[in-house]
């Protein structure tokens, strides 16, 4: 069974910054980085609980080729994709971008 996904509005900006980060670095690399964001949130989709819970009740799916991860929440058949983030920002980071998106603590779930 797949599970819709949802975005938060600013998963757009994540993505967008990241894609011209990539791009800057080599053409052909930002669209790169989009292709594996949105087929990593298919497999998510057909199997969102097979991802780590890391904070909370924030699960995280790592993405293919890219220091980065999907961070996300099941909500009954729907997945809210709450941002996509490098994979070396301090976990404090990390969570307050989560809390500040969310309005909820991570830890807290």
């Amino acid at each position: 069974m797949m599970h819709r996904l949802r975005f938060l509005p600013e998963v757009a900006a994540d993505l967008v910054a990241g894609s011209r980060w990539y791009e800057e670095k080599s053409p052909g690399l930002g669209e790169d980085f989009a292709r594996m964001f949105y087929a990593r949130c298919e497999e998510i989709s057909r199997s969102p609980l097979a991802c780590a819970v890391v904070a909370g009740r924030y699960r995280r799916g790592l993405l293919r080729r890219f220091p980065h991860s999907i961070y996300y929440v099941v909500e009954g058949d729907a997945l809210v994709v709450v941002g996509v983030f490098h994979s070396a920002r301090r976990p404090a980071t990390t969570a307050a971008n989560l809390e500040d998106r969310t309005g909820r603590r991570p830890d807290r779930g």
